[in-house]
């Protein structure tokens, strides 16, 4: 249900506004379009790492936490990465969540532009 209104207010953005924009505008606008949806929604999420039982604060931010459920990490790059996957799995299992989207708006047609994760 989440991963639905995530996917909805990516279309609905990328539908008004187009590719070529920078990753900021995007998140912008798809944590106001959810908002709308009331789906609690925060952006730039710091996320701790644990190591060797230690919390350690690592710079790592997620780009929106949708319900404190799914990981959205959103791109606007001509080519798309492996690193950019390896990320988002990354963020999924230090925060043990399951479901997560990388999303790269840069693309003509919004679907050649989204990966599903689970892990």
């Amino acid at each position: 249900m989440i991963g639905k209104k995530v996917l909805d207010a990516a279309y609905a953005v990328h539908s008004a506004l187009g590719p070529g924009l920078l990753e900021s505008v995007y998140e912008a606008c798809i944590a106001y379009k959810l908002r709308q949806q009331l789906v609690a929604v925060e952006t730039q999420v710091v996320v701790p790492v644990m190591f060797e039982g230690v919390r350690v604060e690592t710079g790592l931010r997620l780009d929106l936490l949708a319900a404190r459920l799914v990981i959205v990490e959103l791109k606007s790059v001509e080519t798309m990465i492996p690193l950019y996957e390896a990320q988002l799995i990354t963020y999924l299992k230090v925060t043990g969540l399951r479901l997560g989207y990388l999303i790269n708006f840069n693309v003509v047609h919004l679907k050649d532009g989204i990966k599903r994760m689970v892990v």
